[in-house]
C-alpha cells in the first residue's frame, strides 16, 4: 500500500499521506510505476517528511527538486526529516 509520496525524482525525502509508526513499511511510487520501500525508523505524523535514503551530513536536503536546508546530522533512511536535523542555509542564487 502506498503511504508516502515522492514530489520530485531529485528528491531525497518523502512525505507521508497517513500516520506512519515506527517499523512500518514505507512505501512510495516513482513516476516510471516502480514502487520503493523502507522501513520508518521512528514514527512519523501524516505530511511530515522522512529521509528517502541515507543522507549525510552537510549534503542538500532536497525537496520538490530544489534544496530546503542541510542535513545537520547524518541521517538515516526511513528517519523523520524536520527542524531537528536539518538546518537553514542562504545559497547564492
Amino acid at each position: 500500500m502506498i503511504n508516502a509520496v515522492i514530489i520530485d525524482e531529485k528528491d531525497n525525502v518523502i512525505v507521508a499521506i497517513e500516520p506512519i509508526e515506527k517499523g512500518g513499511e514505507v512505501s512510495y511510487k516513482l513516476k516510471n510505476g516502480t514502487v520503493k520501500t523502507l522501513t520508518a525508523e521512528e514514527n512519523i505524523t501524516i505530511y511530515h517528511k522522512l529521509a528517502a535514503k541515507d543522507i549525510a551530513k552537510g549534503s542538500p536536503i532536497v525537496k520538490y527538486g530544489e534544496h530546503i536546508g542541510v542535513a545537520a546530522v547524518d541521517i538515516k533512511a526511513g528517519v523523520h526529516v524536520h527542524e531537528h536535523n536539518v538546518e537553514s542555509v542562504r545559497e547564492e542564487l
